[in-house]
């Protein structure tokens, strides 16, 4: 039972306090004065059945919002002040590119070529996951995403007078209103030190727009699902998903690449009005039927 709220624990916090407990009392059974007390096997007291881990271990549907939901946050974010256009910029980005939290968190302008539309994302001075360095072009999505962030590539050089080195999305600077309260009174040139300000940010943008809050990671999910809409090549969608620095595709379809369950639902009833097999499914056919022809024995019932 939840002592905060008087509830019943989920099966999946059940899940991981007890495999701590496991590990730490596997831990125990080897220290003097406890291993005569406690055997190894002893730890394995602190299990579920295996009908709890599959609850626990079950995959939800995740919460991803549309590029016209993001458009929509964009058009409703106000852009009057340094921080306005600031906080406009970081969500336009986050929708260009899919980049992590730490690594919106860490850019600099140097980063950033505009001319030839990417982002190096160099974990020398980007905070990227596993410390990965690659390079990240901005998605071909609609909208006014690119001239936002372009316009504030823009002001930062040509207002602020700032350079490679300097942030890309600064840290607010804070200063003494006439009541002696703190308030935000511009930018300061350094980074922020932590992902809080940006989640702050987001949760902000969709609220203002009327919209539940997706944290930035969601977008990456987004930016797969849009690309599964586009009938990529292979080629093409192999570019996509180095484009998220993964190194293995399989990894964009198998972390970010599930069809909403509506989705499911549409592309399953569409087949049942196809009136045959599709052009695709015949390339199947006969990709197969040469492949039984090079190896023999494939396709054989023995083990289907």
């Amino acid at each position: 039972m939840n002592v905060r709220t008087n509830q019943r624990l989920s099966k999946a916090t059940m899940l991981s306090t007890l495999r701590d407990l496991r590990a730490f009392f596997f831990w125990l059974a080897h220290l003097p004065g406890f291993k005569s007390h406690i055997a190894y096997a002893d730890a394995d007291y602190f299990n579920l059945s295996d009908k709890d881990v599959a609850v626990a271990r079950a995959r939800r549907e995740k919460r991803v919002p549309t590029l016209a939901q993001v458009h929509h946050v964009m058009s409703t974010m106000p852009a009057d002040t340094v921080l306005e256009r600031r906080d406009r910029a970081l969500i336009a980005f986050a929708a260009l590119t899919g980049a992590r939290v730490g690594a919106l968190a860490s850019f600099r302008l140097g980063h950033v070529n505009l001319d030839e539309g990417y982002v190096e994302q160099d974990a020398r001075s980007v905070r990227t996951k596993f410390a990965k360095t690659f390079r990240t072009f901005l998605m071909p999505i609609e909208g006014s995403a690119r001239t936002v962030f372009t316009d504030w590539t823009r002001e930062l050089e040509r207002d602020h007078h700032w350079g490679d080195d300097d942030p890309l999305f600064p840290a607010t600077e804070m200063g003494l209103d006439e009541t002696g309260s703190f308030r935000a009174a511009g930018i300061m040139r350094n980074c922020w030190s932590t992902t809080q300000p940006i989640n702050a940010v987001f949760r902000r943008a969709f609220e203002r727009a009327g919209l539940p809050y997706y944290n930035p990671h969601s977008f990456r999910d987004m930016l797969v699902r849009h690309a599964m809409t586009l009938n990529l090549s292979p080629e093409a969608m192999k570019a996509w998903s180095q484009n998220l620095g993964h190194a293995d595709v399989l990894t964009t379809f198998t972390s970010y690449g599930s069809v909403p369950t509506h989705r499911q639902g549409e592309i399953i009833q569409s087949m049942s009005h196809a009136g045959g097999p599709s052009p695709a499914c015949d390339e199947v056919a006969q990709a197969l039927a040469t492949l039984q022809r090079v190896i023999p024995g494939l396709g054989g019932s023995s083990h289907a």
